[in-house]
């Protein structure tokens, strides 16, 4: 004979074990202590990472390399402290061609020469890099002398047709001066019968060896040549003196007030170093300013006085203008367009040597600012 237990459903044998581990003593104290257990660590979960909470620390990321290995070299002289290598200059400035070479002793500027700073009258206690000048205020400028970059050339106008001359500035003939032949009309014998008698007269005035006398002006100065023919002078528009001051082969220059100087006495000069990299800017800052000469005069530009034009732009490696960044312009357009044709039509200005590619890479960015005065 089977019996079979009928078995109770899974809803009411979970709630008989609550009641009968609640209720019950001998099983109650360990029930509790379980539930205790678990909300200790349900709390502990929670509210752990507040209690714990620490500062990030940022590690430096370690360079990937392909290998592994390293070398360790020990010098001779590794605890010996040596001093460091002074850097390069990196102003550029325009040196005084008349002055003598000279290398200075500490200097941030570079030029296409050395030159030591010297004046003539010396500044007491002055130590200034560069010498004392009278100048514009408020004013930065590159340089410390000004003059012409070509000899100034003697213009001769030719001069008109009479017919169109002012009468002013008509050529005149100086007028003929009066000449009378040699004569005789006196006659004198001597008391020797054997003698030669001679006709005797009294010599005139302006007397010459000719056959008929010339009538004209008694006082006249005289005038030989082709060249007698003088030009009348107009007070009006007076003749241009020749200059006397020799102008120094540099670029015109505004310059800057400096009221200290040095101690230094010799043709003015200003602190500064040879490099490669000077001697390739003078020459080109020397070759745009006498292209912008040449412009202003044939565009017939005509800026306003005070105007300045500051043009930005990029030079590569072989010289060439690769891009004008930015043009600045108080002036007009016509004025503007010569200062960016100044640069741009002369390019290329020539290869840059391989020093000047270490220092300056590839490209270099410029400013050159023009002033109209």
């Amino acid at each position: 004979m089977i019996q079979s237990i009928p078995k109770s459903p899974a809803p009411g044998s979970l709630r008989g074990w609550f009641v009968r581990t609640c209720w019950n003593r001998d099983s109650r104290s360990t029930s509790i202590g379980v539930i205790a257990v678990l909300l200790f660590h349900l709390l502990l979960w929670l509210l752990g990472p507040l209690l714990l909470k620490f500062d990030d620390i940022v590690l430096a990321e370690r360079p990937a390399s392909t290998s592994r290995d390293f070398n360790i070299e020990i010098a001779p002289d590794a605890f010996t402290k040596t001093p460091p290598k002074p850097k390069d200059p990196f102003k550029f400035v325009e040196t005084n061609p008349d002055a003598p070479e000279n290398v200075p002793d500490k200097t941030t500027n570079f030029a296409a020469q050395n030159q030591q700073v010297a004046q003539e009258k010396p500044t007491p206690n002055g130590k200034s890099d560069k010498p004392a000048m009278e100048g514009k205020k408020d004013f930065e400028s590159n340089q410390i002398v000004s003059g012409r970059l070509s000899q100034p050339i003697e213009h001769m106008e030719a001069l008109p047709p009479p017919s169109s001359l002012p009468e002013a500035e008509q050529k005149v003939a100086p007028p003929k001066a009066e000449q009378n032949p040699l004569a005789g009309t006196d006659k004198f014998e001597g008391e020797n019968k054997d003698g030669i008698g001679s006709n005797v007269a009294k010599r005139l005035d302006n007397a010459r060896a000719i056959l008929e006398k010339i009538e004209g002006v008694k006082d006249a100065k005289e005038f030989e040549g082709a060249t007698s023919i003088a030009p009348a002078i107009d007070p009006k528009r007076p003749r241009a003196r020749p200059q006397v001051v020799k102008q120094q082969q540099v670029r015109p220059a505004i310059l800057a007030e400096n009221k200290f100087g040095t101690t230094n006495i010799g043709n003015i000069a200003v602190d500064a170093r040879w490099s490669e990299y000077g001697a390739y800017l003078q020459r080109m800052i020397d070759t745009v300013q006498i292209q912008w000469e040449r412009l202003i005069l044939q565009q017939s530009a005509n800026p306003a006085v005070g105007s300045t034009v500051t043009v930005r732009f990029i030079m590569n490696d072989e010289g060439r203008i690769s891009q004008i960044v930015n043009v600045d312009s108080t002036a007009n357009e016509t004025s503007s367009r010569a200062c960016v044709s100044a640069i741009t039509d002369r390019a290329p200005f020539g290869p840059w040597t391989d020093d000047m590619k270490a220092v300056l890479g590839s490209r270099q960015e410029m400013t050159f600012t023009f002033y109209y005065q």
